[in-house]
């Protein structure tokens, strides 16, 4: 299959653009497109035969259940038995944007492979204008989880998903780099408190200011045997190709820590604030200014994707605090490692 990459800025006919793709949904085919937090993989959400190309496409395993994005708040009623209060307060204050509702699904009318055989459906309204130019010109749902190949970093350039899925998607619409760089927040409101099953750009503190007390798992208790309801629940996510561990911020630790590595042969990586440029690791990808989650946050994809393009044996990232954004980003690191921190000399 040929991919065809197509750039969506000001020099180009819009319309015609979405027009083709519009088509190629239409055909049962998918389609990659950004959004303010990943790219996402898009196929219309009721077509049984084309949700399963996402899996396909993906390398994803078919339990873990798909975001189902629109255009308008007005389609919300067509997939959901019921919009609870407090959802309609959040869609309200945050839609548009990087926050994703888990409500009772409407039986028959989303694909099966949409829900993974749950009663609940995930639901959001992306807030960039590529997507919401799509959804409202092809005026269906569309299924859609990140556009990489199933366990890598996420893609946050089109270039990234080329680069995971050429050959095996049809077209790639090229909106420019991602805003905000880590998937929505995933909010069950089907229970009482709220539970947020996948933290993300929209924070607990900023949820609970408008409905109340929300309950957030840590990484360890998201661990879940069960069937996930939401993506990024059950399976390893966002890992590059070399193992990643964490590490706390300590510049002398991390220091001891890659001296270490070096002399037992690795070739290290370290992803960290910009003030840690001054260690021996091999390779340094700065998350940006000290504590600035947001732009941590943006850089986190893009930096474990460029580790693989790198001879690193093992990468180190230092962890942030888990107040705000640093629990989304918390979460994709600990998911990255597998949960594994790094023994750092003399604390054994």
């Amino acid at each position: 299959m040929k991919t065809v990459l197509l750039t969506v800025d000001k020099k180009v006919d819009k319309e015609k653009i979405y027009a083709q793709a519009v088509d190629i949904l239409n055909q049962g085919e998918v389609v990659a497109f950004p959004t303010e937090t990943v790219y996402g993989l898009g196929a219309v959400a009721t077509n049984e035969e084309a949700v399963k190309k996402i899996y396909k496409a993906k390398g994803r395993p078919s339990d873990n259940p798909l975001i189902v994005h629109i255009g308008t708040m007005e389609e919300v009623p067509n997939y959901v038995e019921e919009i609870p209060e407090n959802a309609k307060k959040l869609m309200e204050r945050f839609w548009p944007g990087p926050l994703t509702l888990i409500m009772k699904a409407k039986r028959g009318v989303l694909a099966t492979s949409v829900t993974a055989g749950l009663s609940t459906v995930g639901i959001r309204m992306p807030d960039h204008e590529v997507a919401l130019e799509l959804l409202r010109a092809l005026k269906k749902p569309l299924a859609a989880p990140s556009a990489n190949r199933s366990g890598k970093p996420s893609p946050t350039k089109a270039a990234h998903v080329y680069e995971d899925l050429k050959g095996r998607i049809p077209l790639i619409l090229d909106g420019g780099t991602t805003g905000i760089g880590i998937e929505s927040t995933v909010l069950d409101v089907t229970v009482n408190p709220p539970v947020i099953l996948r933290p993300g750009g929209i924070t607990k503190e900023m949820l609970e200011d408008e409905i109340g007390e929300v309950l957030e798992p840590t990484p360890k208790e998201q661990e879940l045997e069960s069937t996930p309801k939401a993506p990024g629940m059950k399976y390893t996510h966002y890992a590059p190709e070399a193992p990643v561990y964490l590490i706390e911020k300590n510049h002398e630790k991390i220091k001891q820590t890659i001296a270490k590595l070096k002399k037992e042969g690795h070739r290290v990586a370290l992803l960290a604030p910009s003030n840690y440029s001054a260690t021996s690791a091999d390779y340094f990808f700065p998350f940006g200014d000290e504590e600035d989650q947001k732009q941590m946050a943006a850089k986190l994809y893009d930096s474990l994707r460029a580790c693989d393009k790198t001879d690193a044996t093992i990468i180190l990232a230092t962890t942030t605090s888990s107040e705000g954004v640093g629990a989304a980003i918390m979460n994709r690191l600990f998911k990255a490692a597998g949960g594994k921190f790094i023994e750092v000399p003399g604390t054994e």
